[in-house]
């Protein structure tokens, strides 16, 4: 779009998945692009792409649980590339098991990487464009800002207290008539290296529950929210508006639904188990560069046909009972039964 070639944009968590995606894109449309992650290696990789798709990169190391240098981060990046147009959340660490088998620790970092990581965005953004009475936040969610799934407490934890937190600061700014806009992209199972590099506690490799989508279908998302930004959010792949719509109106079969199919949906015996911490206390991609995409490319779908949008809260969506049918319905197809 021509209107938004010289835009400066930051994206955390790009070394890989959805917000490597996310950056190229921007990339290619000419936008000054810069990177936020942990591990040098992929982050320079996610720069060359950038760069290869004609935008310009700026790579910053920055651990996004730490408030200190997030807005070290975006000071530099007004003073290398200019007023900061769109930041983009993305950054996230997680622990896969049941509640009991993650440590408190664990528990802990997961939640200031995700949780705290999009607060201090937030908060560093929301300092340089309230003053300018113009910008754009776009979170990266999940389904599981409204549906917490077994085996995934600290992330649905941490997508739920999001979700919270966005609603809240979207309140001020209507309060104060702000031109600054925040909103928030509800993602599907994405094929990234998550799956591969996570901290796990599980006998199994983890999966995302299929159906599966490329991080291109969510990076395309991302970028049509942060040209729309006045939509509240967006909702991305079927199995997403699915999910959403049974838990509005029947959320105690939806327990006992994931209860009987959400361990074994998320476990595959396709590759072998995963050990030690992965990226949950340290990149894992220090050294080496995971690329954009996981390991589930011969199962991930390159498109979406249902990438849906709402002003309003699930609830307000759903205003008969046959929704919720529809989607318990398509949720089984997914889930199998």
């Amino acid at each position: 779009m021509s209107g938004t070639k010289r835009q400066t944009v930051v994206v955390t968590g790009t070394s890989a998945g959805i917000g490597r995606a996310t950056a190229r894109m921007f990339g290619a449309r000419g936008a000054r692009v810069a990177l936020l992650a942990r591990g040098r290696t992929g982050l320079d990789a996610a720069a060359a792409d950038v760069q290869d798709a004609g935008g310009q990169a700026l790579p910053i190391v920055a651990d996004m649980a730490e408030p200190d240098q997030v807005e070290e981060a975006a000071r530099r990046v007004e003073e290398e590339l200019g007023p900061i147009d769109v930041w983009v959340n993305n950054a996230f660490t997680a622990a896969f098991g049941t509640f009991m088998d993650v440590s408190p620790e664990e528990f802990l970092q997961a939640t200031r990487s995700t949780y705290l990581g999009y607060v201090n965005g937030s908060r560093a953004a929301l300092a340089r464009m309230l003053p300018r009475d113009r910008g754009t936040i776009v979170q990266v969610g999940s389904a599981l800002a409204y549906r917490g799934v077994p085996l995934q407490s600290a992330y649905s934890g941490a997508k739920h207290a999001i979700q919270g937190f966005t609603e809240s600061v979207r309140c001020e700014l209507l309060h104060e008539k702000s031109g600054v806009r925040v909103t928030m992209v509800q993602m599907p199972a994405v094929n990234t290296p998550q799956f591969t590099w996570l901290r796990t506690h599980l006998p199994r490799h983890a999966q995302p529950v299929p159906p599966i989508y490329q991080p291109e279908v969510a990076a395309r998302a991302v970028l049509r929210a942060a040209d729309h930004p006045q939509r509240r959010e967006y909702w991305v792949g079927a199995s997403t508006v699915a999910t959403l719509l049974a838990n509005a109106v029947v959320p105690g079969l939806l327990d006992r639904y994931l209860a009987r199919g959400g361990f074994e949906a998320q476990q595959t015996d396709a590759f072998p188990p995963t050990t030690g911490h992965g990226n949950l206390f340290e990149p894992a991609d220090e050294k080496e560069d995971y690329g954009t995409h996981g390991v589930f490319d011969d199962r991930a779908h390159a498109s979406s046909p249902q990438l849906w949008a709402s002003r309003h809260h699930v609830g307000q969506a759903v205003a008969a009972a046959g929704f919720a049918g529809a989607g318990y319905a398509v949720l089984r197809r997914y889930l199998g039964s």
